[in-house]
């Protein structure tokens, strides 16, 4: 893990320095969604991350285990990255926020949608969605 000097113990400041970054979550949200993906995948998100910024939270997000790389399969210039077992439990995080947003913003029709699914039973959703996500460490 990364030996960063921590602002607080608190433990919302403390994940905050890890996650709260503008870009950091919205990595984690593309790998969650494709299981692994390459820096040019990433770069692809419709959030438009400039690849200096893409390469520094690749970097940090690493270091503080929250995501892995690896070789490439077909190619020796490019790497994977995949969420870790310390990643994938950001899951319910992840919910919550979709959920929040969902009561705050006009979101559109087919992420409604999405969500409904989760609101018909949470807690089944995200024990669903974690048993899917750490097959692909396994």
């Amino acid at each position: 893990m990364k030996n960063s000097k921590k602002r607080s113990d608190c433990p919302i400041s403390s994940s905050l320095d890890i996650w709260g970054d503008k870009w950091s979550l919205i990595i984690v949200r593309d790998l969650m969604f494709a299981k692994q993906c390459t820096y040019g995948d990433l770069l692809k998100s419709e959030e438009k991350i400039a690849t200096n910024i893409l390469a520094s939270r690749l970097q940090s997000l690493e270091e503080n285990g929250i995501i892995s790389k690896s070789d490439h399969p077909d190619s020796k210039a490019k790497f994977l990255y995949k969420l870790t077992q310390k990643g994938i439990d950001l899951l319910p995080l992840m919910v919550e926020i979709n959920l929040w947003a969902d009561k705050y913003y006009e979101l559109p029709a087919k992420r409604k949608e999405e969500l409904k699914e989760v609101k018909k039973d949470k807690e089944q959703y995200i024990k669903t969605a974690l048993s899917n996500l750490k097959q692909v460490i396994s």
